[in-house]
């Protein structure tokens, strides 16, 4: 079994990881979304990932638009990681431009500390991190951690309510494309508790941090912690490689499907960050714990107060 991930050096310039992202085209104020998705799913019409989906060409009268939104969705995300044409990138760059700009953002510096909202606690790091609920896709930082599975290629499947889909979907199939890159280049799948990075395309942020973080079906046992750990290193070791990069959000890393209970995974992941912010103290400006749902946040706040809710 190989255990040995890909170095950045070994495959960053075969993503162009150093180049800004330029889009074949930008949204064109004249034109509206919805037309923009029926163009795009005429364009895909004979892709055989549009056929898989049940999609047929010259049907786009017939759907309302947020049943096209979505076909065009469920199309690219059971679609491989082969080159579109260059029409079709044009119109894809063209929407998800125009959706970007339809979202409101957070600006990831801009965010209180966890000191600011939790006075009382004595985690080490709370003047350097912050704790954001939200979704991850509108953050703009520098770089936001995608919690992976050891293909490393996306989730294939549609309207899944996974992290991985959505930064996929958000980015647009670029990234799936460069993924497929970095894993033709490696060779085999993705070890645990390591990581890879690729530019963030259609995301307000710059870069994704792909990461495949432990399975727990049971208790959780020293070695789901020490691969859990792992990963978030392995995270904040490639972005302290990454020249400008000074930003990082983490998702709750295998706390999803993977099944990591959410308090002792946040507890890992708030101890972790900490000592690698001790050991590097000048390398990053904030680390942002992000977390979706109410009891993703609750376990995090336990984490950071000794079970004791704030006031």
């Amino acid at each position: 079994m190989h255990t040995t991930a890909l170095p950045l050096d070994a495959y960053g310039a075969g993503i162009a990881l150093d180049e800004p992202f330029r889009p074949v085209a930008r949204q064109d104020p004249a034109t509206r979304l919805a037309d923009q998705v029926r163009e795009a799913l005429d364009l895909l019409g004979h892709d055989p990932a549009a056929v898989r989906a049940g999609w047929r060409p010259g049907a786009t009268d017939r759907l309302d638009d947020a049943t096209a939104r979505r076909l065009l969705r469920t199309v690219l995300t059971v679609r491989g990681p082969g080159p579109l044409p260059t029409e079709t990138t044009r119109v894809l760059d063209a929407l998800l431009a125009g959706e970007r700009l339809t979202r409101d953002t957070t600006d990831a510096s801009s965010l209180p500390t966890v000191r600011d909202t939790l006075p009382g606690t004595t985690y080490p790091a709370a003047d350097r991190t912050a704790l954001w609920q939200g979704d991850i896709t509108t953050l703009d930082a520098d770089a936001v951690v995608n919690a992976a599975n050891r293909d490393l290629l996306g989730c294939f499947a549609p309207m899944h309510p996974c992290i991985d889909n959505a930064i996929h979907a958000g980015a647009g199939p670029r990234l799936r494309a460069d993924c497929h890159t970095i894993m033709s280049l490696q060779g085999h799948p993705e070890p645990t508790g390591t990581a890879k990075i690729t530019r963030g395309y259609h995301l307000p942020a710059r870069y994704v941090l792909h990461t495949v973080g432990p399975i727990v079906d049971g208790p959780v046992l020293p070695q789901h912690q020490q691969a859990l750990a792992a990963s978030y290193r392995a995270c904040l070791d490639l972005a302290a490689e990454v020249d400008g990069l000074r930003t990082v959000a983490f998702c709750g890393i295998s706390t999803g499907v993977f099944g990591y209970p959410r308090t002792p995974a946040a507890r890992t992941a708030l101890d972790t960050v900490a000592d690698w912010l001790d050991r590097h103290p000048a390398r990053l400006d904030r680390v942002i714990f992000n977390v979706y749902a109410d009891d993703d946040r609750a376990a995090y706040v336990r984490a950071l107060t000794g079970g004791t809710q704030p006031r």
